[in-house]
């Protein structure tokens, strides 16, 4: 690997583990074995699972067999959205108001594109790390 993949993948595993550890609305996201549930996902924001597959931008068939929910790639996608949802979830109202935004808000550092596109197009971190800048005091 090189030191720029290291690094990507560094920021991915210890974003991963903040919803874990992080606030204690994350924690009850996940399992015994540290999957994230998604019931428990569709159910604390109110959604059906079929929108939240939507959202995830995944076939709501995904669902429907544990081997796919708990598939690397979908397990993926959703720690993505529930890690963005979970830092604007303060300041957007609490959890479901956050899942409006990122689902609704354009973006303009984005050129428009909300959180829940960008993340579908792979581009969870630059998500992130947009939020890191605005966090810090930085231009929207």
């Amino acid at each position: 690997m090189t030191a720029r993949t290291d690094k990507r993948v560094s920021r991915e595993l210890a974003a991963a583990e903040m919803v874990r550890r992080g606030p204690a609305r994350a924690t009850g996201y996940f399992d015994k074995d540290g999957l994230i549930v998604i019931d428990r996902v569709a159910e604390r924001f109110g959604v059906s699972k079929a929108q939240l597959a939507d959202t995830m931008g995944v076939s709501p068939e995904t669902f429907h067999r544990a081997a796919r929910a708990k598939a690397p790639k979908t397990q993926g996608r959703v720690t993505e959205m529930v890690e963005i949802v979970a830092r604007v979830s303060d300041w957007a109202g609490g959890e479901r108001q956050a899942l409006a935004w990122y689902r609704a808000e354009p973006l303009p550092a984005f050129g428009g594109r909300t959180a829940e596109s960008l993340v579908k197009d792979g581009k969870a971190a630059a998500v992130r790390d947009w939020l890191d800048h605005v966090a810090t005091g930085g231009f929207a």
